[in-house]
């Protein structure tokens, strides 16, 4: 049997779900829906030629690849591939020929220097050295026990600042995305991003079927959203932070810490079980945090680059 991949549409419905059954088997530390998956295919920017693929052999989906151009980096001729395949049908090529098939789309699109984020195991190091690839920075995909775990107590907010939800924001969601777009700026990366697209910003976070605006916290310093917590659930047990950041000129004070408390507290009262979170290894201020809160280091995973050219 051959093995084959081609691109997903968002209204296959049977290969979406089969895409984000195996996402959530390969990669059980990120909330995957297939509405999720569709959702993104449907509203990624124009100029990130996104596309969600599937390698398939007798009408079975292996494995699966998100690659796209990074359109929102003051850098350009960047863009990434990451690959993931059904850990029970490796050795089949189906990653190498995801591999393959990305690379031409991004070089199509102009791309120079392709990313990946790899779980940090033997094998697939190995794999994506063989294919060029160069490992850079680590991160850490880390989950906390919402029903077993102890949260350190909620905190009443400090003089002067009011913790207030995202769904306040309802009407005007722009003081989150400025609060964002600065905080994003700031984190440890290999790619450097500008988020300056208010209309892009609303359709692929603040619109995304996962985000939670009930659960996301903003701390309020005079009436500015100073330091937040952006949630994402699954919409049954899982609660992911998608982002937890503080202004600059509100740094050190423990809002993001207080925020982020606060945000989950919610989740465990509202039914979810298991609350899921990522770190850049680099990034020592959000680790101690997590750390306080209970969090566990579950995986590692390795950014590679390679150049296309």
């Amino acid at each position: 049997m051959t093995v084959t991949v081609r691109a997903l549409r968002p209204d296959d419905t049977a290969g979406v779900e089969a895409f984000a059954h195996v996402r959530r088997i390969a990669l059980p530390f990120v909330l995957f829906t297939p509405e999720a998956i569709a959702y993104g295919i449907t509203h990624a920017h124009p100029d990130a030629h996104f596309q969600a693929l599937v390698a398939e052999e007798d009408g079975e989906v292996l494995g699966t690849a998100q690659t796209a151009v990074v359109h929102d980096s003051p850098e350009p001729g960047q863009g990434f591939v990451n690959v993931y395949v059904h850990p029970e049908r490796t050795g089949r090529g189906a990653g190498s020929l995801l591999v393959r098939t990305a690379e031409r789309h991004l070089a199509a699109a102009g791309v120079t220097k392709s990313f990946a984020w790899v779980l940090d195991a033997p094998g697939n190091r190995a794999f994506a050295e063989h294919r060029g690839y160069r490992s850079s920075r680590n991160a850490h995909f880390l989950r906390l026990d919402l029903v077993n775990g102890t949260l350190p107590p909620r905190q009443d907010p400090p003089p002067g600042v009011e913790l207030r939800t995202g769904a306040d924001y309802a009407a005007d969601p722009r003081p989150l995305f400025e609060l964002d777009a600065e905080t994003m700026s700031d984190e440890p990366s290999d790619v450097s991003y500008e988020f300056t697209d208010y209309e892009a910003w609303l359709r692929e976070y603040w619109q995304h079927p996962l985000f939670s605006p009930e659960l996301t916290s903003v701390a309020v310093v005079e009436g500015r959203p100073a330091a937040f917590s952006a949630a994402r659930t699954d919409g049954a047990t899982r609660y992911g932070t998608a982002m937890t950041g503080t202004a600059r000129d509100f740094r050190g004070r423990g809002l993001a810490k207080l925020a982020k408390n606060d945000s989950l507290h919610r989740a465990r009262a509202a039914g979810y079980t298991e609350a899921l979170t990522g770190n850049d290894a680099g990034n020592g201020p959000m680790i101690a945090i997590n750390k306080w809160f209970g969090y566990e280091i579950c995986a590692t995973e390795v950014r590679y680059v390679r150049d296309l050219v």
